[in-house]
């Protein structure tokens, strides 16, 4: 298994989120989690993109060159899905009434579908934001999402209608496990919602590949 199957494989990860694009072995190909774990040379050592951000923001977080980008263009051919959230810019203030730091990002997106990919874009990358908070001891601050091109399918408009007409609830209260200080040990059992309240579940939302 080379490095795009381990990092990118689908079925390794139990998530159906890549179906449409993955090939007969699970592989994504060269996108997202292989760019990510791909190792580059530093005068600090080799380091991948993640080990990079997490080392500044450790070492030199007033740092303006914190950030990753998986949009490699070599490589692009070798990728079932061109990388659509492709880069975060990290940025590090100072909190206030705080000793610690406060940690920002940009994400920044090329294209989204608005129904399919951002509640799964959102969440993900507030939740990263919080994990690199934690093991750098740093309190969270701003996620800034910019979406190029944010679109809604013709198809997906009648489910659209749908959930504008629906109640609204109360915001879940998200909780993560306190006692993990480093990055790589964190698990599926370390993050929780506490009173998540939903209306029924829509399945089955039309991809366009």
């Amino acid at each position: 298994m080379d490095m795009a199957e381990k990092s990118n494989n689908v079925n390794q990860l139990i998530s159906h989120i890549w179906d449409s694009w993955a090939d007969e072995t699970g592989s994504i190909g060269k996108a997202y989690g292989y760019q990510l774990g791909v190792k580059h040379k530093y005068k600090e050592g080799e380091m991948d993109q993640v080990d990079r951000v997490i080392y500044d923001l450790k070492n030199n977080p007033y740092s303006r060159r914190i950030m990753t980008n998986i949009y490699v263009h070599q490589d692009l051919y070798e990728m079932n899905l061109y990388p659509c959230a492709y880069s975060m810019t990290f940025n590090v203030t100072k909190a206030k009434d705080s000793e610690k730091l406060k940690l920002n990002a940009i994400l920044n997106q090329r294209s989204q579908d608005i129904l399919a990919a951002n509640n799964w874009n959102v969440c993900q990358y507030a939740v990263l934001v919080h994990m690199l908070a934690q093991v750098c001891d740093m309190e969270v601050g701003e996620l800034v999402h910019v979406i190029a091109d944010a679109h809604i399918y013709d198809r997906h408009i009648p489910i659209i209608k749908e959930l504008i007409a629906r109640p609204v609830y109360e915001a879940p209260v998200f909780w993560m496990n306190p006692d993990i200080k480093d990055f790589y040990q964190f698990t599926v059992d370390d993050f929780r919602l506490d009173n998540y309240l939903t209306g029924p579940k829509i399945e089955h939302i039309p991809v366009a590949v």
